[in-house]
């Protein structure tokens, strides 16, 4: 599977010159978390809402400074057709929560760590559905064999699942 199959897109992104307090704003209008820093269409950095928190706010930056100022530079990305198993070892080996995605230099996406710990729920959640529902059309065990109350108190599935 690719990258792009678990990014969101398309990414938010900024100029350097951008203040501070206009990339809090757009985080906050476009409920996101990060932006891309292009010039050019090429990607110069990253700034992330700790970015702004830990080197802007904290030093006391005024907001009208440019995100230059704290981006994070360079920033690691990941290709769009690279494989999601490169995305893996990529925030395992960098430490970072957020990746750039690039198709050739322009930023066509964002994929997060968030991102891809829903593909790992949805996988396991693929591998253990069928599993889970035949345990759960199952009649109870007799209660002398797995204790009092073990399966809900005695009741069925079939109850429980109304309730």
């Amino acid at each position: 599977m690719n990258v792009s199959a678990c990014m969101s897109a398309p990414a938010v992104s900024v100029t350097p010159t951008t203040t501070v307090g206009e990339a809090a704003r757009q985080m906050a209008v476009h409920g996101v978390g990060c932006l891309a820093v292009t010039e050019g269409g090429a990607l110069r950095g990253i700034v992330t809402d700790r970015d702004i928190a830990v080197r802007a706010v904290a030093p006391g930056l005024d907001r009208d400074d440019p995100v230059l100022q704290v981006m994070t530079t360079p920033a690691v990305a990941v290709g769009v057709h690279d494989d999601i198993h490169t995305a893996y070892r990529t925030f395992r080996t960098s430490g970072v929560r957020r990746l750039p995605v690039l198709d050739g230099h322009r930023v066509v996406g964002v994929l997060t760590v968030d991102d891809l710990l829903m593909d790992v729920f949805r996988r396991v959640a693929d591998l253990l559905g069928p599993v889970a529902w035949s345990v759960l059309e199952m009649p109870p065990g007799p209660a002398d064999e797995i204790g009092p109350g073990a399966r809900g108190g005695g009741r069925s599935p079939s109850a429980s699942r109304g309730s």
